[in-house]
């Protein structure tokens, strides 16, 4: 079986929970079984608001690690400051 290790970037720590409590006890690289498994925790970690996802490490990465935990906000859909702007007409020339 292979495995898939991951280091927990700095922005899934501050987004979610898991990701922290995981650092706090642990430290920052998580070993998988696969990246599949690796992708399924991120999944199930999101949360309203955020998401988190395992990009893979580029290949000159000499870290020792398979991938990297990220996290970003989800954007909001109609509230504050969500402006869709209204459709012009098409003319014909």
């Amino acid at each position: 079986m292979s495995e898939y290790v991951v280091a927990i970037k700095p922005s899934a720590r501050r987004r979610s929970p898991a990701a922290g409590e995981w650092v706090n006890r642990e430290g920052p690289r998580r070993r998988f079984d696969s990246k599949a498994l690796a992708r399924e925790w991120a999944r199930r970690h999101s949360g309203h608001g955020y998401r988190l996802w395992v990009q893979d490490a580029p290949p000159h990465d000499d870290t020792g690690v398979d991938g990297y935990l990220v996290g970003a906000d989800r954007p909001t859909v109609g509230g504050a400051g969500d402006s869709a702007g209204e459709q012009a007409p098409f003319e014909r020339f």
